[in-house]
């Protein structure tokens, strides 16, 4: 089992407090740790503009620029969105910025590209919020776009949604095959059997019964495509936070609510605290992430993407982290 751990952007209201002039230093610092540590195998940031679980003036710093600047100066891990949204970008437009970073960093871009749900941030940037089939239809027609003009340098496309005619992707990315692509999302009809076509990775639910059905739906997809199931790694991500005891883990949870309550309220905050509370989600003693994290890894999931609510302000739980659960299970 890899894993990969998210920079705190602000998304998650996860740099409350600290001040914009001094967030780069904070994100940079810790993806720098992260590049030289050996331990962690990729770092990742979120493809969003405002922040949740409700929009605030908090900052939220946008994935790509990041991409840029973590591919100048980090120098071994790889780097991710999770995940970029097909329609915030044109999907040439993408697939260019995305082969510049990866020439940047030396050829380790990862593509996580997803059909995109914050319906608040869609309208206020001017995106309008089409349907779930329309945005889902953009983002098969985009992925194969990027792997054309990433594949051949040029790519002309003639499709309902996007339109390419001769335009040069040059110079290529460095990856052989292009940059993998990380095809996120658990839509059982169109989103897995997108990823069956295309994907060299998935990212879905980290509860374990969905995961093994989300796993057998996109086996099934896979056969009526002809792709090779097998070939496919399976992600997910989970929320890590994690101490000693039991009684230190729900003193870390507290401290998280508290920063998120002072701006959302109560409701919103324990909505938000529900979902990172529990081993199966990420949070918990060492042996109890290490025993949640076998059993997904005996259903398959060869990839844990971590986001940890405290990286911003007390790296610690990382550090618990890397020494105790991601030994055990590598």
């Amino acid at each position: 089992m890899r894993f990969g751990l998210f920079i705190p952007q602000g998304w998650r209201l996860d740099l409350v407090g600290i001040d914009p002039g001094d967030q780069w230093r904070v994100m940079s610092d810790l993806a720098t740790h992260v590049d030289e540590g050996g331990v962690w195998d990729s770092l990742w940031v979120y493809d969003h503009f405002h922040t949740v679980p409700m929009p605030t003036d908090e900052a939220t710093h946008e994935a790509w620029s990041l991409m840029a600047a973590f591919a100048a100066t980090t120098s071994r891990v790889k780097l991710g969105q999770m995940c970029t949204a097909m329609s915030y970008r044109n999907p040439v437009y993408l697939a260019k910025v995305a082969a510049t970073t990866d020439i940047i960093s030396g050829g380790r871009v990862q593509m996580g590209i997803g059909g995109g749900w914050y319906e608040h941030e869609w309208r206020a940037y001017g995106y309008g919020f089409p349907s779930a089939g329309v945005r889902l239809a953009r983002l098969d027609e985009g992925v194969q776009i990027m792997r054309a003009a990433w594949r051949d340098g040029v790519v002309t496309f003639d499709g309902k949604h996007y339109q390419a005619d001769g335009a040069v992707v040059a110079p290529k990315p460095l990856q052989d095959g292009g940059i993998p692509l990380w095809i996120a999302g658990g839509g059982e009809k169109v989103t897995l059997r997108i990823a069956a076509k295309y994907a060299q990775y998935t990212n879905f639910t980290s509860e374990p019964e969905g995961f093994a059905h989300k796993s057998k739906v996109l086996a099934d997809h896979c056969l009526e495509v002809g792709s090779d199931f097998g070939a496919i790694i399976r992600s997910a991500n989970v929320n890590v936070v994690t101490g000693a005891t039991e009684a230190e883990v729900k003193e870390r949870l507290g401290r998280v609510r508290s920063r998120i309550g002072a701006l959302t309220g109560d409701a919103a905050a324990d909505a938000m605290l529900q979902s990172m509370s529990t081993p199966a989600s990420g949070s918990g003693t060492p042996g109890q992430l290490i025993e949640s994290l076998q059993k997904l890894r005996s259903l398959g999931c060869e990839y844990v993407i971590c986001y940890c609510p405290e990286a911003a302000y007390d790296r610690s739980g990382i550090d618990l982290f890397e020494r105790e659960v991601i030994p055990a299970l590598s």
